[in-house]
Formats: C-alpha cells, structure tokens, sequence
C-alpha cells in the first residue's frame, strides 16, 4: 500500500512538473518560423543607418532574420549575450546551409545577406552591434520575455 501511495505522489508531482513546464514555454517548434523584420545595415544615404534598433522575442519560439548588407562598408554584426542565449538552428549565406552550434559575429565585407534560424531560450535584453560602429548609432536591442 505504502508503493502504491509514493508511487500515485510520485505521478502527481511528475504530472505537476511537466504542467508547468509546458504553461512556461511561449512557442510551438512544430510550426514554422516566424519571420522577423530584415536587419539592413547602412542604405545608399546613410552608411550607418540600422534599419531595425529593437526586436521582441519570446522563449521558447522559432525565429528567422534575415540580415542584409548594403555593401556601403564593412559591417561586424556582433551580439555576443544574444548569441550564447539562443540555440541556433541553422545559418544560410548565399548558396550555403550551415549546422553549426554557434555564432561569435557576422561580417559583411561586400553587398551580401544571410539568415539566421534560432529559438530564444533565456530571456533579457541583449544588445547587438556593428563593432566599431556604435557610435554611428548601429545598435539595437534584442527583448526577450
């Protein structure tokens, strides 16, 4: 009887635990990504012009951004607290797919784009920036709740 009991207890708290998780998580990774607004980096007026300085995201959520050089400079993306708290799906530049687990920058040397398929799995504020070229107002923020 005394099995029987911590067992049913063992069940409940378990059955509890996995609600509770799942009342947590935001996304459905089942389904399509959702497409994010293109990050342009510099136009043929304004070099240092950021087409987009805040993103919100949500835990847990499939995301795809689209990143596109206006080949005006050279631009180093970086956003290393956004990056290390992501889990990265995939990266495609040009006729390329690329598994890889992480991402330390992205750098644009000529006109150029790439997309970048991720899942938010640690919520903050995290801000990402052409190194170099902050100061120019090439900044922006990544919200995630």
């Amino acid at each position: 009887m005394n099995f029987i009991k911590t067992f049913t207890m063992g069940t409940l708290a378990a059955a509890l635990t996995l609600s509770s998780m799942s009342a947590m998580a935001k996304g459905d990774l089942t389904t399509r990504p959702t497409k994010l607004p293109d990050l342009v980096l510099g136009t043929e007026d304004n070099r240092y012009e950021l087409s987009q300085k805040e993103y919100q995201l949500e835990t847990g959520k499939a995301y795809k951004l689209k990143i596109v050089s206006s080949g005006q400079t050279e631009y180093a993306l970086q956003a290393p607290d956004f990056f290390a708290s992501i889990f990265l799906r995939k990266l495609e530049a040009g006729d390329m797919e690329i598994k890889t687990m992480s991402v330390t920058e992205l750098e644009f040397e000529q006109e150029a784009e790439a997309e970048i398929y991720f899942v938010p799995v640690k919520p903050g504020s995290f801000e990402f920036y052409a190194e170099g070229l902050e100061e120019k107002g090439m900044e922006g923020v990544f919200n995630v709740k």
